[in-house]
C-alpha cells in the first residue's frame, strides 16, 4: 500500500453502487470522484473519453459522485438526476449530457435531459423531488473524503490516488506507467 506521510493513497475497493464502464478484467482502472458543476471535471470528462478510445478494452472507468455542494450548489441535484437516470438504465447517457452542458443544471434543465433520454418523467421527477438518491450521493462524497479526495476531479489509477495534474498528458503518462508496472 502506498503512503504519503502516513496517509493511505490506495483506493477503497470498488463498490456495487459504483458506475463502471469498460471490461472487468481491464489492465487499467481509472476512478474519478467528480462533480457535474466543476469546470475541471468538465475538462477531465473529455480527456477520459479520449483515454477510453486510446486504450479500448484495456481501460475501465469508474465514476463516483463528489458533489462539492458548498462550492457548486447544483452539483448534488445533478448527481441525483444521474442516479434517477441510473434507476432507469441510463446513467451514462445522463452523465454525458450533464458534462456536455455543465452550465444548465437547474431542476428544469435536468427534467429536459430526462425527457431527451425518454425516461419515465413522472418517476424521474418524483425521485428528484423526494431526494431519493441524496444519501447515496453523499455516501460517495464520504468515500472520497476517506480516500483523501479534497477537490475535484479526484483520480485514482489502478487503486492509487493520482496526485499530479489532471490534464490529458499527465493522466496519460500515469496510465502508461501503471500499464508498464503490470
Amino acid at each position: 500500500m502506498s503512503t504519503n506521510n502516513g496517509v493511505s493513497l490506495e483506493l477503497l475497493p470498488l463498490l456495487e453502487t459504483d458506475h463502471i464502464r469498460g471490461h472487468q478484467d481491464a489492465s487499467l482502472t481509472l476512478v474519478e470522484f467528480g462533480d457535474y458543476e466543476c469546470p475541471g471535471c468538465g475538462e477531465a470528462y473529455w480527456h477520459i473519453l479520449k483515454l477510453e478510445e486510446i486504450y479500448g478494452g484495456l481501460f475501465r472507468f469508474v465514476f463516483r459522485h463528489y458533489a462539492f455542494a458548498k462550492k457548486h450548489p447544483l452539483a448534488e441535484l445533478a448527481a441525483q438526476a444521474a442516479e434517477a437516470a441510473n434507476a432507469q438504465g441510463k446513467f451514462w447517457d445522463m452523465h454525458d449530457l450533464l458534462f456536455r452542458d455543465q452550465h444548465n443544471l437547474r431542476y428544469a434543465d435536468l427534467v429536459g435531459r430526462a425527457k431527451k433520454l425518454n425516461l419515465d418523467l413522472d418517476l424521474f421527477e418524483r425521485e428528484l423531488k423526494s431526494e431519493k438518491y441524496l444519501d447515496q450521493v453523499r455516501a460517495d462524497f464520504r468515500t472520497g473524503v476517506q480516500n483523501g479526495v479534497f477537490g475535484t476531479p479526484g483520480l485514482f489509477v489502478n487503486g492509487v490516488r493520482h496526485n499530479g495534474d489532471t490534464d490529458f498528458d499527465t493522466v496519460h503518462r500515469a496510465l502508461e506507467k501503471a500499464l508498464e508496472a503490470k
